[in-house]
């Protein structure tokens, strides 16, 4: 059995990469992609936590999170969709629809 500094670690990883990534692209399913990439992070550290701690709360706050992705994942992409129709780009920069 791997310690469970060594998955809070991978969690981190992921974290740091999905904030590099949604704060340096451009790109909105980049950006969408990254989020998803933080959550999965979370997961991780949720399960090797409950998992270290012998609970099984840890498994629950995981599948919460992993049901907020799915949510996240649609509405992102509809939204998403329905930009790339409306301005044919989906650069973050030219997107200046959702401004006030």
């Amino acid at each position: 059995m791997t310690a469970p500094s060594a998955y809070l670690l991978l969690s981190a990883i992921l974290f740091g990469i999905g904030v590099v990534g949604v704060v340096a692209r451009k790109n909105v399913l980049i950006i969408l992609m990254s989020v998803e990439l933080m959550l999965n992070g979370v997961n991780v550290a949720f399960v090797a936590a409950g998992s270290y701690l012998g609970d099984t709360a840890g498994g629950i706050f995981a599948f919460m999170v992993m049901t907020v992705a799915a949510a996240e994942a649609a509405v992102g992409l509809a939204l998403l969709i329905a930009l790339y129709r409306l301005k044919e780009t989906v650069d973050i920069t030219e997107l200046k629809v959702l401004k006030w």
